[in-house]
C-alpha cells in the first residue's frame, strides 16, 4: 500500500510540472515572412517591406476563384519607423496575423541606405531578435530599392525569396561572379579588424510596377525579372564600390569560394577559342613581415576539363595539353591580379589579408593594424602563383573540327 501511495503522489507531481501547450502557435494565426526589405525614407526613417507567403496559393499555384480572379503566392506589407522594431510593429496594424520571422531566409537592403548609413545598425537589430535566423542570406539591391526587389513576382519559383536564393547558389556554383553570404558571415566580417566585406547584389531588370503584376508572369519571357548583379564592396559597413566581371570572379577566387566557372583562352590567333571548365580548386594565402613591411603569397591550384574548342586542336599531341595549361594559368593569374589591384585602389582589404598577418605575425600586426587599409594594404606586395591542370577532354580527344579540316584537303 505504501508503494502504491508513493507512486500516486509521484504521478500527481509529474502532472503538475508538465508544461502542456503554453507556448503554442496556431498556423492560422501566423503570417509567415519569407523576405524582408529595408530602405531609408527621405525623412530618415526605416522603411520595411515584408514578403508574406500565401500558403494556399503556393500549394495550388495561382488558382482562379469563384469569380475567375487570381491571387499571387505572396502578399506585401510595409511600414516605416524610427527603427526596425518600430517599423515591424507598425506593420502589424495592417495584418490580421502575428508576424513570424523564423522562416525569413532573405534580407534585402537598399543600395542608397548601405552607401549612406551602412549595415551596422541593421545587423545589431537582427542579431538581437531570438526569432530571426542569422543564417538568412543578405543581398544588396543594385541600383534599386529593397522594396522593388521584394515586391517582384517571379516565374518558376513561386516564392520570390526562393528565386533569389537559388540564383545565388547556382551562379556561385557554375559561374563564380557572385557569392552567397549570410547575415552571420557579414557580422563576423564587420567585426574582423581591418577587413572589408563583400555582399552579392541583385538587380530588378524592367519596370518595377510591371514586376508586381500577375500579367508579368503570364508571358513566356517576363518583361521584368530579378537578376544576380555584381558584388558590393563594403568598408566599415558602408558601400564603396561594385565589382563586376573578372574583378568580381578574381575576388571570389582569392576568397576560396569558387566552385565552378569557365576560363576562355586564345589559341593560334583566335580569341577565346578554347573553353576550360574548372572542376575543383583550392586557394591558400600566406603572410610574412620583412623589415616591417608585410608580404602576401596567394597560391591557387585548379583542375578542370576542356568544354569546347572553336579551332582544330589535336590534344593527343603531348605538347598541346601543357600549352593549354600554361594559357589557363596566365588567364587566372591575370584575373586575380586585377581583383587585388581593384581592392587596393578602394583601400579596402576584402580578402582578409590582414587576418592572415594577424594569425601568423600577431606582434607585427599590432603596429600595422591602425593604418592597415589606408597605408599598408594599398601598397601591399602580393605574389600570385597558379597551378592549372587539364584532367579530361569530354567524350572525344581529337577535335571534331580537325576531322572536317582533314576531309576538306
Amino acid at each position: 500500500m505504501k508503494r502504491k501511495g508513493a507512486f500516486l503522489v509521484l504521478m500527481m507531481l509529474v502532472t503538475v510540472l508538465l508544461s502542456s501547450c503554453w507556448s503554442k502557435k496556431e498556423l492560422t494565426d501566423l503570417a509567415i515572412v519569407s523576405a524582408v526589405g529595408i530602405d531609408k525614407t527621405k525623412d530618415g526613417q526605416y522603411h520595411v517591406t515584408l514578403q508574406i507567403i500565401n500558403p494556399g496559393n503556393v500549394a495550388g499555384g495561382m488558382q482562379g476563384g469563384g469569380g475567375g480572379t487570381q491571387s499571387p503566392p505572396i502578399t506585401i506589407y510595409s511600414a516605416s519607423g524610427d527603427n526596425l522594431v518600430e517599423a515591424s510593429r507598425r506593420a502589424s496594424s495592417r495584418i490580421s496575423r502575428r508576424l513570424y520571422y523564423a522562416h525569413a531566409n532573405l534580407v534585402v537592403v537598399g543600395e542608397k541606405m548601405v552607401r549612406e548609413e551602412g549595415l551596422d545598425t541593421l545587423i545589431d537589430a537582427m542579431d538581437r531578435d531570438p526569432e530571426f535566423r542569422n543564417t538568412s542570406s543578405l543581398v544588396i539591391a543594385n541600383h534599386s530599392t529593397a522594396a522593388d526587389l521584394v515586391k517582384t513576382l517571379t516565374p518558376v519559383d513561386k516564392i520570390p525569396a526562393n528565386k533569389v536564393l537559388k540564383t545565388l547558389e547556382f551562379t556561385e556554383r557554375k559561374w563564380g561572379e557572385n557569392v552567397k553570404t549570410s547575415v552571420q558571415e557579414v557580422m563576423k566580417s564587420l567585426e574582423s579588424p581591418g577587413r572589408g566585406t563583400v555582399v552579392s547584389g541583385f538587380r530588378l531588370v524592367g519596370n518595377p510596377q510591371q514586376a508586381q503584376k500577375l500579367e508579368n508572369l503570364q508571358e513566356s519571357e517576363p518583361g521584368s525579372s530579378l537578376r544576380a548583379s555584381g558584388i558590393a564592396v563594403l568598408k566599415q559597413g558602408k558601400l564603396v564600390d561594385w565589382l563586376y566581371g573578372k574583378p568580381a570572379r578574381g575576388t571570389v577566387w582569392i576568397l576560396d569560394k569558387i566552385q565552378g566557372t569557365d576560363i576562355n583562352i586564345d589559341w593560334e590567333g583566335k580569341k577565346e577559342a578554347i573553353a576550360y571548365q574548372t572542376v575543383r580548386q583550392k586557394t591558400s594565402v600566406a603572410a610574412q613581415v620583412k623589415n616591417g613591411q608585410p608580404h602576401i603569397s596567394v597560391h591557387t591550384r585548379v583542375e578542370g576539363d576542356i568544354g569546347e574548342m572553336e579551332v582544330p586542336v589535336d590534344i593527343t599531341n603531348p605538347k598541346v595539353i601543357p600549352k593549354i595549361e600554361q594559357s589557363v594559368r596566365k588567364e587566372i593569374k591575370k584575373e586575380l591580379k586585377k581583383a587585388v589591384e581593384h581592392a587596393q585602389k578602394n583601400k579596402t582589404d576584402i580578402f582578409g589579408f590582414g587576418e592572415v598577418v594577424h594569425r601568423t605575425r600577431p606582434n607585427q600586426w599590432k603596429k600595422l593594424k591602425p593604418e592597415w587599409n589606408d597605408v599598408y594594404f594599398p601598397k601591399l606586395n602580393v605574389d600570385i602563383t597558379v597551378e592549372a591542370y587539364v584532367r579530361r577532354a569530354g567524350l572525344r580527344n581529337k577535335s571534331f573540327l580537325s576531322g572536317i579540316k582533314e576531309n576538306q584537303k
